[in-house]
């Protein structure tokens, strides 16, 4: 597959898109967002085992994140729709609406939903580790399709961050038990996808702005958990009990479109394995939040694997940094 298309005034020739970032502006901008986001979409599994608790299933999760979170996207949408016509020189195809909603669907509803599935039988911290195996899927989905090379400073750097992560995988895995098998299977399955998410974006990005994009992705994926759940529950399972409806609302705007717009503005200013990797920041933080508010013992385990995915994210920063 070629290369997806910069910006002409950001075009580098022999570098694909996935690699150059396709917005003027200063990296550590976009390592700020990408951090950010990461630490917000870390409290995710936290507000999910919040709400199974409360008796709310999967797809009534989903269906109430989505309904809460879906207007805001569409008000985004078209403020950015309004302001990006006048700026714009030529005007956006609707295939490119077609494709954003399309790449919404893989990355936002089938991730979502494999990554809320697999949360019935994980723990948030084993979840967050398996999830965050994305960025390994960057790498390798960018080598393969779109001919990015894998280069071995940054995969040391990796290595490293990846490292500390099966240091606590492992540790968990022992006290699992065989049921949680299934629930691997789920998570792996959301990764996969989350990582085509991730480089499937950066075009629709380019072209329509990551607001718009963003909107019209998340409206995509909202849409079609909506039919879901119309046809698998009653409209009356959508009542649920105060706490619930207040662990919706905090997933639906603390863990979801805050998060997305700010992983959108990252992956319009570094490149996509950038993103994923500083992403890694993520599992660090959903341990500690664990331990706070859902009484989890924090380990020699985690400690140690904390410090190698925050020095493995740290050196990888630098080694993007300093080869563009």
């Amino acid at each position: 597959m070629a290369c997806l298309p910069a910006l002409p005034r950001e075009a580098r020739p022999g570098r694909c898109l996935l690699s150059t970032p396709s917005s003027a502006g200063p990296l550590w901008v976009g390592y700020a967002f990408a951090a950010v986001g990461a630490v917000l979409f870390a409290a995710k599994g936290i507000l999910i085992k919040l709400a199974f608790a409360e008796g709310v299933d999967t797809l009534t999760l989903l269906a109430l994140r989505m309904g809460l979170s879906v207007p805001i996207y569409v008000a985004v949408g078209l403020i950015a729709y309004h302001r990006g016509r006048d700026r714009r020189a030529t005007t956006v195809p609707a295939s490119a609406y077609l494709k954003a909603l399309a790449i919404g669907v893989i990355g936002y509803w089938f991730s979502s939903y494999a990554d809320f599935k697999g949360l019935e039988t994980l723990t948030p911290q084993f979840e967050r580790l398996i999830l965050f195996t994305y960025p390994l899927f960057v790498l390798l989905f960018g080598a393969a399709l779109f001919h990015e090379p894998l280069r071995w400073r940054p995969l040391a750097a990796f290595g490293i961050a990846y490292l500390g992560l099966a240091v606590v995988f492992l540790a968990d895995f022992e006290t699992g038990g065989g049921d949680i098998v299934v629930g691997v299977l789920w998570v792996l399955g959301a990764a996969v996808t989350f990582a085509l998410y991730q480089l499937l974006a950066r075009g629709g990005i380019a072209a329509m702005g990551a607001p718009l994009f963003t909107s019209v992705a998340m409206t995509g994926a909202a849409l079609v958990v909506l039919a879901l759940f119309l046809v698998t529950h009653p409209l009356a399972a959508l009542v649920v009990s105060g706490r619930a409806f207040l662990l919706s609302v905090m997933l639906a705007i603390g863990a979801t479109v805050l998060p997305s717009f700010f992983m959108s503005a990252a992956l319009s200013r570094i490149s996509a394995a950038a993103n994923s990797t500083i992403g890694t920041l993520s599992p660090v933080v959903t341990l500690i939040l664990a331990v706070l508010f859902l009484g989890e013992p924090l380990r020699g385990v985690d400690l140690l694997g904390t410090a190698m995915v925050v020095g493995g994210v740290g050196l990888f920063t630098v080694v993007d940094r300093r080869r563009r």
